[in-house]
């Protein structure tokens, strides 16, 4: 199976890259910044690091861990699991350190670990998009219950339709139900080209709609620590 995406970064690592790793809709490309995305610390003090850190507890799943860059910080304070369905990826993590990486699809969860298994899960690159429809995150979002713990609490992020400048993203799809849009983008490498991704964008209320009798609740939206831009990170706790 294609792994553009997933070799490229795992080239970079190793200063092996010699080609950029580019993202597409259509006839439109861009190279995609993999050191900005990927390689830069995590940050604690941080506005956005310390919102984030101060609502995970462990044993945490780190789902679409990428190079591992959150993984690495939260290792070190309790048991992390990080998850990627990319085999270069996860041997990426492997290389930098991460001490628990794990193949595996997020949209799988019931099939990789058992009920009650973390305390937290964090879900950080917008990936809950690929959820596809609200049937799908309110599926998501039911599995994710079933592998934590009654109390525990999870991060995840998306961009919001109903900001404006969410438009000007490449792949952008509008949708006429308020709250929701799409997005579609691939991503190529060395000749190789990855299948393309299919996106849904949900705002914080889609987010909240589809939370319900899934026993999780939105329990805060955090905008600041991501700009003024249309991204946003919604904190969720068990109801």
């Amino acid at each position: 199976m294609a792994d553009a995406f997933g070799r490229a970064i795992r080239d970079h690592h190793r200063g092996e890259r010699t080609e950029p790793l580019v993202q597409g809709d259509g006839e439109e490309t861009r190279e995609h910044p993999i050191q900005d995305f990927y390689f830069g610390e995590f940050d604690p003090e941080s506005d956005a690091g310390s919102w984030l850190a101060s609502r995970l507890e462990g044993p945490l799943v780190d789902l679409g861990a990428g190079a591992g860059r959150h993984a690495l910080w939260f290792q070190e304070r309790f048991e992390t699991v990080a998850v990627e369905p990319s085999p270069a990826l996860v041997e990426t993590m492997r290389e930098r350190g991460v001490a628990d990486p794990r193949e595996g699809d997020m949209f799988a969860l019931r099939e990789s670990f058992g009920r009650d298994r973390f305390a937290s899960a964090l879900a950080i690159g917008t990936q809950i998009g690929l959820a596809g429809s609200m049937r799908g995150l309110s599926a998501f979002l039911g599995d994710l219950a079933y592998v934590t713990t009654p109390d525990a609490t999870a991060v995840i992020d998306c961009y919001d339709p109903d900001h404006p400048a969410t438009a000007d993203l490449l792949g952008y799809r509008e949708d006429p139900t308020p709250g929701l849009a799409g997005r579609v983008m691939w991503f190529a490498y060395e000749g190789e080209q990855d299948p393309t991704l299919r996106f849904t964008l949900f705002s914080p209320d889609r987010l909240r709609e589809a939370a319900i009798g899934t026993g999780w609740a939105v329990d805060a939206v955090d905008r600041e620590g991501s700009g003024d831009g249309p991204h946003y990170r919604a904190a969720l706790r068990k109801r």
